[in-house]
């Protein structure tokens, strides 16, 4: 008996570190995130093509840094993924387990637009040494935008998925607030539809974006509820880990 009370506070250690790190890693990949995508549009900026072009070479590295940032914000996706499993393993293992590899998803299709970015800007670069004319790089470069466009929607599908299943083991546990648990669930509905809104109906892309706002939200304060008011009870129903050969 004390050998199963001695693992279920070793487990409630475990899941109150994971669940903190997965609270500073929800507010980690906003920031990254904002940064890189906010500092490549100011960068680009509006205009004539031969203008953006102008401005993207001319702030190359730092617009490499801005892409870089957003490449961190997906690698520490994977990270968030783990943490998350790690915390709600001990209410739902295969829920949890499910949604790990969604996020897991979303952090690969990720890194393919990124790429997609760095090809963007190379285009860039060679148009502004001459390799390609207005019209054919303006066409390569918007082709590179729409393929990265579009592994970005379907990433937040697999995001908004993970997210919903994630919230609901939360609502199961009751580690935070019921209410917030319940919040995520409904935010990660509102992206799932938003998501095939973009997919279906490109054309209002534009106000469709007002659907992260739920989400932001909701990640924002589990964030700081998982990094300052996280309550893991000890579990009543552990069994040892190696159980007990019962021999023929």
């Amino acid at each position: 008996m004390r050998q199963i009370e001695m693992q279920g506070g070793s487990t409630q250690r475990t899941q109150v570190i994971y669940a903190r790190l997965a609270g500073f890693l929800f507010l980690w990949l906003i920031v990254t995130g904002l940064a890189g995508a906010i500092t490549t549009s100011r960068i680009a900026g509006s205009g004539a093509f031969p203008e953006i072009a102008k401005r993207v070479v001319g702030s190359e590295h730092l617009y490499r840094a801005a892409l870089s940032s957003e490449l961190i914000e997906t690698m520490s996706a994977l990270l968030l993924a783990f943490a998350l499993y790690a915390t709600l393993r001990p209410v739902d293992r295969l829920l949890a387990q499910l949604a790990m590899y969604w996020r897991v998803g979303e952090s690969l299709i990720g890194c393919v637009g990124i790429t997609a970015g760095f090809v963007k800007l190379r285009l860039y670069t060679s148009y502004s040494q001459g390799v390609f004319g207005d019209d054919q790089a303006r066409a390569l470069v918007d082709l590179a935008g729409k393929a990265g466009n579009a592994t970005v929607i379907i990433g937040s599908l697999f995001f908004s998925i993970g997210s919903l299943l994630f919230f609901f083991v939360f609502l199961k546990s009751r580690y935070i607030p019921r209410i917030l648990s319940a919040f995520g669930v409904f935010a990660s509905v509102v992206v799932t539809i938003m998501c095939f809104g973009n997919l279906i109906f490109p054309e209002y892309s534009g106000r469709l974006l007002y659907g992260w706002a739920p989400m932001a939200v909701a990640e924002v304060t589990t964030g700081f509820w998982l990094m300052f008011g996280v309550k893991i009870p000890a579990s009543p129903n552990l069994q040892p880990a190696e159980p007990m050969a019962i021999g023929a």
